[in-house]
């Protein structure tokens, strides 16, 4: 596995990174790292080789599961407690949405996606969390994944907006092997 200066990274992200090269689970796609407990994501070439991290904003309510029905309901219908990113491993796509703006679809179903930071009502105070230290700060969006417009410009978008890409999003409530045992048995 190369080397990768991987400071900033808790120790599930190198795990994760570990068992995704050591298993080939990426099969040859660039991939990201979503460690919602930190407020980071993680960028890395096919090879493993680190692209590039930033902080990142994750869902307003701690939980690795999508709400049931989600694929029918209206983005805006979703309650406080409903606002979750759901962990697991996702073939990501690169799309737009409504507005014709370039995102990567995590999940197109579930209406869950990586995306620029957008305007937002002040309260929300986006910009503010995305800088915070404190990883609790980073909990506010719909369940998206939002990182800076820099950042999606220069490593997300070239990385994943072009083609097919790997998104392993990291549980918070259950123990990272749990999801990466799980993985390991759907390849057999």
């Amino acid at each position: 596995m190369p080397e990768m200066p991987l400071v900033s990274a808790s120790a599930d992200v190198r795990h994760a990174l570990r068992w995704i090269m050591d298993a080939r689970d990426n099969q040859g796609l660039p991939f990201v790292v979503v460690d919602k407990k930190a407020g980071r994501i993680f960028v890395f070439e096919s090879t493993g080789q680190l692209r590039g991290a930033s902080p990142a904003l994750t869902g307003l309510t701690p939980g690795d599961h999508s709400v049931p029905g989600l694929a029918q309901r209206s983005v805006a219908s979703l309650r406080a407690d409903e606002r979750t990113t759901p962990a697991g491993r996702f073939v990501s796509e690169p799309g737009h949405n409504l507005s014709g703006e370039a995102i990567v679809w995590i999940d197109y179903a579930a209406k869950l996606a990586i995306h620029r930071l957008r305007p937002a009502p002040a309260a929300e105070r986006r910009a503010d969390r995305l800088a915070s230290e404190t990883p609790d700060d980073n909990r506010i969006s719909l369940g998206c994944v939002v990182v800076p417009a820099s950042f999606y410009d220069t490593v997300v978008g070239p990385m994943l907006g072009k083609s097919y890409g790997v998104v392993y999003v990291l549980p918070e409530t259950q123990p990272l092997q749990n999801m990466l045992g799980a993985l390991q048995l759907s390849q057999q």
